[in-house]
């Protein structure tokens, strides 16, 4: 991975007002710009790959929950309810708080995010009154979902200003692996909670606590623009510019709010198509990961540690999924993200309908068809972020991956939460499958959309 170094750092790195963009330092001499790009790109992406992954641990940990909640009299529709307060939260500060971390210290940033969303998870888990009733959970989730939304945008803000377009798909897959990580992480270290402390609460405080430690480790690594560390503009270091909107040097300087939503997000008719489109990507992504603890328990009578394993295996499964997709991208399709979306989903489709049709008493099937929905559902997540990228300037980068995960969670996560919750304890899980099953195809046929009309990196 050629990503570059350091200068080594001449003085501290001062976080001006706060959340504002990091000051522009004196420029380095030209001869210490490899130096310098070389070790700060690693620094920087490894700051906010394990970050992210850190996001994960306090973001999903609430399903694996849900199991120990349902038995003290919670109905799913109730805990459906309950769960859609992350993905509304997060759906809406995605798309806000993107705007504004267009325009603020993503090192600042993404610290604070965490550590407010680890210290409500933690009290969510020691205090009683946090899961006495389904209102009181529903704000409380509320509110980790909007410290969430402060995770993505800054990354995206550092990965466009750190990373050259023609070089992004591969770079973003990577980074996009943190959250499988993360994710990945919840079911064995609530296993681990489990163990250490006999108590079921322990899946929200324990996750929350090393949330924090992650926390503190984003502040050491990550830094906001090359420009703030005396280093030229990526695309000028790498002689490497956008092809789809025409580049020039105003789009260097930090936009108006104003000018980030009217003329580079709510007009662009590509954009919409492809944030339509996620709300169907991730109903099917959370439709088949927050119910699968449930879903294994009752239907396929899997143990919590299984449940827990099984959580896992589909979190990891998305790692080399990611990286392949990201890949054939970049190098097989000239920058074109549509061509694979639709294979990927097309694969998904196929691994949902054995996973639902599978009958119980076969589980290396059902672990199976985890792993493979895993394999090829994040894909098309990254995708559309990567796409998302592409389609704005980077000044504006974080409000349009917001506007895109603004349609993915509030539509297909939400959906995904409260419908499939509804649906079961109305119709049971059949009826809910087919809601799934639906969604891969409307996700495919909205992709198909877009096809003509992406432009390839030449």
């Amino acid at each position: 991975m050629d990503f570059v170094k350091s200068n080594p750092e001449h003085s501290a790195n001062k976080v001006i007002g706060f959340l504002k963009p990091a000051a522009h330092r004196e420029t380095l001499h030209e001869g210490d710009h490899d130096d310098a790009y070389r070790r700060l790109r690693l620094q920087v992406f490894i700051g906010i790959f394990v970050g992210y992954a850190g996001y994960y641990l306090v973001r999903k940990n609430f399903s694996l929950a849900m199991p120990f909640l349902i038995e003290a009299g919670y109905s799913k529709a109730d805990l459906g309810f309950a769960l859609s307060g992350v993905s509304i939260a997060y759906g809406l500060s995605k798309f806000i708080m993107g705007n504004a971390s267009d325009r603020s210290n993503a090192r600042v940033f993404m610290t604070l995010g965490l550590l407010c969303s680890a210290l409500t998870m933690i009290a969510m888990g020691t205090l009683p009154v946090a899961t006495s009733s389904v209102t009181i959970m529903f704000v409380i989730l509320l509110m980790n979902g909007w410290f969430q939304g402060m995770g993505w945008p800054p990354s995206g803000r550092v990965m466009v200003h750190w990373f050259s377009p023609s070089e992004r798909g591969t770079k973003m897959a990577i980074w996009n692996v943190g959250h499988n990580v993360g994710g990945g992480m919840v079911g064995p270290i609530a296993i681990l909670g489990m163990a250490i402390f006999a108590d079921w609460h322990s899946i929200l405080y324990f996750n929350g606590l090393l949330a924090l430690a992650v926390a503190g480790f984003i502040f050491l690594m990550v830094r906001d623009t090359p420009q703030s560390q005396g280093l030229p503009t990526i695309e000028a270091y790498r002689n490497d510019y956008p092809k789809a909107f025409e580049y020039s040097d105003s789009h260097e300087k930090e936009f108006s709010a104003k000018e980030i939503f009217l003329e580079y997000v709510l007009s662009n008719k590509l954009l919409w198509t492809i944030a339509v489109a996620n709300a169907f990507v991730y109903f099917v992504r959370y439709g088949v990961l927050d119910w699968a603890p449930t879903y294994l328990g009752e239907v396929k009578s899997f143990s919590f540690e299984e449940q827990g394993w099984a959580y896992a295996v589909y979190e990891f499964a998305g790692i080399p999924g990611t990286l392949i997709c990201g890949w054939m991208s970049d190098r097989l399709f000239s920058g074109r993200r549509a061509p694979v979306f639709i294979l990927y989903m097309a694969l998904t489709l196929v691994c949902v309908l054995i996973y639902w049709l599978n009958p119980p008493g076969r589980p290396a099937v059902d672990i199976a068809m985890l792993i493979g929905i895993g394999f090829f559902i994040y894909g098309p997540v990254m995708l559309i972020g990567v796409h998302a990228l592409d389609l704005a300037p980077k000044k504006a980068a974080g409000t349009a991956a917001g506007f895109t995960g603004l349609f993915g969670y509030v539509g297909g996560a939400v959906g995904a939460s409260v419908i499939i919750g509804l649906v079961v304890d109305a119709l049971g899980w059949d009826a809910a499958f087919g809601l799934i099953v639906a969604a891969c195809v409307i996700s495919i046929a909205l992709m198909a959309l877009t096809l003509k009309a992406e432009k390839p990196h030449q």
